[in-house]
């Protein structure tokens, strides 16, 4: 009887299932719609005053639905409306944002017709084939890698690479048998603070990273690396890696790529380059020679959620040996994973279903076990408008850069701190009779973030509060550069006369 009652049960979900899935077209169109009207870019703030979303959506557990439509109703007057500023044009202050079409529409396939990365799909195919693709574009097609939710999963990963290649070197299993000594990490004082968090989460500790002293460009200098390393031979740690920026999140400087991996090479240290953001760059030939060293690398990062406009929660990790990430991230063997592929030992091994290989094993090489199709998206990118129009987009990003840097530098109320050399520019409101240029430009940035149409972040170089927008969407043009250079002057002009003292 009981199993006559769960039938009707499921009967019963699946109709409104069956139900849900024939409106599906709808459903998204209307989303879509909704999508459309949020990118125009007219909606207040999330939190301007005078929003009452959260008195809407913050009500008590529902006991009965309310069913799919009024949901998507709800997306779209509450939730929609009151997004992120991410992905707004005039938005540069994070490292990341509004993920193109394309990825989008990937995103949601994936999402429905493959929740996950495994098994013998067109989704799997595409997995290794988009990172194929992107090892190809990026200069590093020597590598081989792996997807996860970002930079700080990806520097984990290649740093964990780094460990388990450290520790055989001295006959010792440290995924098996955990860290039994003092090791160091070489890292640019300008690296991110994800590199320290790795080194804890690894076992190895924060402490153990060593931040290598930088030049007035925020770039590695090499013969204080060289010093770390001599060091540390007389004192007996072992030298776990050499991390490298392709493009720091502070200005976008690239270390001396290739004088930083011949020490590697000389040491026997390996070798990681951090290009999450700056990675990219590469393709502006104007600048690729900065890249120069890269093959020397054992391991590379970039984030397809930043710079090339991938939908949120994508980074990749490319390594020379993928064998040493399967060693070093091995779990161990499960009969419902295992045994669920296993085909009888008395038939041909003819693979005829998806269900009969996993295709390639990528929870063998990072952390993750369950992980969506990331692949797709990036494929998606790329097959859209292909290396050339990634190459163009990135050569205009990093032309805007060059243009606020040309415009400041020029104009006698705005100083430049550093030349660009990616799509990052940092400058800052000055004037005569300013006493506090920090505090000063610190009140014109919060000014300017309330107009809610530029947004850059600050950061401080050398002590000095600037503003730092960063160039990287797809949707952003010059004329969001010509935008935030009025309204910096504008508002600067409006609070020196207030207060002319400040």
């Amino acid at each position: 009887m009981a199993r006559i009652q769960s039938s009707k049960i499921d009967e019963t979900y699946m109709t409104k299932e069956q139900a849900e899935t024939g409106n599906l077209q709808t459903l998204l169109s209307e989303v879509g719609s909704g999508l459309d009207q949020f990118l125009k870019f007219e909606h207040p703030d999330a939190l301007h005053p005078n929003s009452t979303w959260r008195e809407t959506l913050d009500i008590a557990l529902p006991e009965k639905g309310v069913g799919i439509d009024t949901v998507t109703q709800e997306l779209l007057s509450e939730v929609i409306p009151n997004g992120s500023p991410v992905a707004n044009p005039g938005f540069t202050a994070f490292i990341t944002t509004g993920a193109v079409s394309a990825s989008s529409i990937a995103s949601t396939a994936a999402g429905i017709a493959s929740p996950h990365r495994y098994l013998g799909t067109a989704f799997n195919f595409l997995e290794e084939l988009s990172l194929n693709w992107l090892a190809e574009m990026l200069g590093i097609k020597n590598l081989r890698g792996v997807y996860s939710s970002g930079g700080s999963v990806a520097n984990l990963v290649a740093l964990g690479g780094a460990r388990q290649f450290a520790f055989e070197k001295v006959g010792h299993d440290v995924a098996a048998n955990g860290v039994d000594r003092p090791v160091s990490i070489y890292a640019s004082a300008e690296c991110h603070h994800t590199i320290q968090r790795s080194a804890g989460v690894l076992g190895i500790g924060r402490r153990a990273v060593k931040a290598v002293a930088c030049d007035s460009e925020g770039r590695m200098q090499v013969e204080a690396l060289r010093g770390l390393i001599e060091e540390d031979k007389k004192n007996g740690a072992l030298a776990l890696a050499i991390v490298a920026n392709a493009g720091s999140t502070n200005t976008g400087a690239i270390d001396p790529l290739l004088k930083i991996g011949e020490i590697a090479r000389e040491h026997e240290i390996w070798y990681h380059v951090d290009g999450a953001y700056g990675l990219p760059g590469i393709l502006d030939d104007r600048i690729s020679h900065l890249y120069e060293g890269l093959e020397l690398a054992d391991s590379v990062i970039v984030d397809p959620h930043k710079w090339l406009g991938a939908a949120g929660g994508i980074g990749a990790t490319f390594v020379r040996d993928r064998n040493l990430l399967e060693r070093a991230f091995t779990q161990e063997a499960a009969d419902y994973l295992e045994g669920s592929v296993d085909l009888p030992k008395d038939t041909a091994a003819v693979i005829e279903h998806s269900l009969d290989d996993f295709g390639i094993p990528y929870f063998n090489y990072g952390v993750e076990l369950t992980a969506p199709c990331r692949g797709v998206v990036v494929w998606a990118m790329i097959r859209e408008i292909g290396v050339e129009g990634m190459r163009e987009r990135i050569k205009s990003h990093n032309d805007i850069a060059r243009y606020i840097f040309d415009f400041a530098s020029a104009h006698a109320n705005l100083e430049v701190f550093s030349e660009p050399r990616l799509s990052i520019c940092c400058f800052r409101y000055t004037a005569a009779g300013i006493s506090d240029l920090n505090h000063f430009n610190q009140v014109l940035y919060r000014r300017l973030v309330r107009e809610n149409k530029y947004m850059p972040s600050t950061t401080r170089i050398d002590g000095q509060l600037v503003l730092r927008p960063c160039y990287i969407g797809a949707r952003q043009e010059q004329t969001q550069a010509d935008g935030l250079l009025d309204a910096v002057l504008r508002i600067g002009e409006t609070l020196r006369k207030r207060c002319p003292t400040h």
